[in-house]
């Protein structure tokens, strides 16, 4: 630690320039499958740009599927190990909506499209974050795969979820979410977890 600088009172969660230049919340996405593409389009951009992990996050009003919040993964352009996709993309929509909650009294039901099994810290946020829905593309082996450490997540913590009334599917388009992390490890890409 370096103690020749003062303690920080503040602490800034922020998108990329490109996210926030290239997303489209008025587009229509009224499939699953068009929700998780751009979950993963955003995993992918990450990747490309050199902006963070290989993990995108996207949150829609289910039913409908209108865009609430995005989310990638900062972990080292924020040197923060709590900014991955979910926790950001949580973060973003429970800031547009005015509430701690999205299952807040008068607003939409909502979704998490992810595109990766989340870790141990975002499958605990999804439960406290309002969401009814969880659905994620590349399964948690696809990214320890890589040398990813997701946590203590158990059949029984997804059994909890579903207990709370949170729906979930695995899967969706995981191949696609797969290539984008074999393109992160291709690259080189910093695995940040690893042996934390």
């Amino acid at each position: 630690m370096r103690w020749d600088r003062p303690p920080m009172h503040e602490v800034q969660v922020t998108l990329p320039t490109w996210v926030v230049e290239q997303v489209d919340y008025a587009a229509p996405y009224p499939t699953t499958e068009s929700r998780m593409r751009l979950a993963i389009a955003l995993a992918r951009g990450n990747v490309e740009r050199g902006t963070g992990g290989p993990f995108g996050a996207a949150i829609f009003e289910r039913g409908g599927g209108r865009l609430v919040a995005v989310g990638v993964n900062g972990v080292t352009r924020l040197n923060n190990s709590t900014v991955h996709a979910e926790m950001v993309a949580f973060q973003m929509a429970e800031k547009r909506i005015g509430a701690y909650s999205l299952r807040a009294e008068g607003h939409a039901e909502h979704e998490l499209f992810s595109s990766c099994a989340p870790c141990a810290m975002c499958l605990g946020a999804t439960l406290w974050s309002g969401v009814t829905r969880l659905t994620y593309a590349a399964l948690r082996e696809d990214a320890e795969r890589i040398g990813f450490d997701e946590g203590p997540v158990f059949a029984d913590s997804y059994a909890y979820l579903r207990s709370r009334g949170i729906e979930i599917v695995e899967g969706l388009l995981r191949d696609e979410a797969c290539a984008v992390l074999d393109g992160y490890q291709a690259s080189g890409g910093t695995v940040y977890n690893a042996g934390a």
